[in-house]
């Protein structure tokens, strides 16, 4: 299987649309169809049903799938040897984080980088779906979820805390929600459960079953903007939400906490370039 096909087969397959895939790869919609024929051609065998929902793989397509993605992870794992023995402190570092993360330390740690090695170029993808490290989406990530893959390294950065929190506006016309209702009489912000699957069930320790759930979100800086609206009570970290004076804390004395950890893949370790990238985020955080 050549790797040039199979790598878009793999978008396609993943996308579901030729449209889908060519956005992925950053290639036009026609390249993709011919690939993918020329794919098909080659092996004799049809790797897709074409449906009105999408590419659907056909038994031979999924036999394809785990070929193709075998391909991949040894494709993947060569680059990362070879960028791990790399000395120098010049090329591309990929970051990926949250927003919210981004704005408060991150971004300070990349100027610092910047700084001190300006032939280091530097991607920062903010998304609140966590990056693949295995698959090369990024070379570090800056995430509040502890990785249990035996190939990934971590290091704590600092813990923290997450407070209730609605606008001065809110309060004012719906008053302060009273403990052990489960937020009965009030609206609440929270995360998409695509980000964060179990936030519709409890928020600062509080069930949220008696309450009225006026927006979702993907993003902690929305999360924030949407309550500073007056949309309603969100759960929002304490070193935000404490020092914006729209919002009200809400029972100060509960409060949930976090860690927030970096993390890299193990065959990076050694990369002059991915190294200092960790090293600036790790001072930014300890000067805080």
């Amino acid at each position: 299987m050549d790797w040039d096909n199979a790598r878009i087969f793999l978008a396609i397959g993943r996308a579901g649309t030729l449209r889908g895939a060519a956005a992925l790869l950053g290639i036009d919609q026609a390249t993709c169809g011919r690939r993918l024929a020329a794919l098909e051609s080659s092996l004799g065998a049809t790797l897709f049903l074409r449906t009105p929902s999408g590419y659907v793989p056909t038994p031979a397509g999924e036999l394809a799938l785990t070929a193709a993605e075998a391909m991949e992870r040894a494709a993947d794992k060569l680059q990362r040897e070879m960028q791990g023995v790399d000395n120098r402190l010049s090329g591309l570092v990929r970051v990926a984080t949250t927003d919210t993360m981004a704005s408060h330390f991150v971004i300070r740690a990349m100027q610092q980088l910047h700084a001190a090695h300006p032939d280091i170029r530097i991607v920062l993808n903010v998304a609140p779906a966590l990056a693949s490290l295995t698959r090369r989406e990024a070379d570090l990530a800056v995430r509040g979820v502890r990785p249990t893959d035996p190939d990934l390294i971590s290091r704590h950065l600092v813990k923290r805390s997450l407070g209730l929190y609605a606008s001065k506006s809110y309060l004012a016309e719906r008053g302060e929600p009273v403990r052990g209702t489960a937020l009965a009489g009030h609206d609440i912000v929270i995360y998409h459960q695509s980000v964060t699957p179990r936030h519709g069930e409890k928020i600062a320790g509080e069930p949220v079953a008696n309450a009225r759930v006026a927006m979702e979100v993907n993003s902690a800086a929305m999360l924030q903007e949407a309550t500073r609206a007056g949309l309603g009570v969100a759960e929002l970290a304490t070193h935000l939400g404490d020092i914006d004076p729209q919002l009200v804390r809400i029972w100060p004395e509960r409060a949930e906490s976090y860690d927030v950890w970096l993390v890299m893949h193990a065959d990076l370790n050694r990369s002059a370039r991915v190294r200092a990238a960790a090293d600036a985020i790790i001072a930014s955080v300890a000067g805080q």
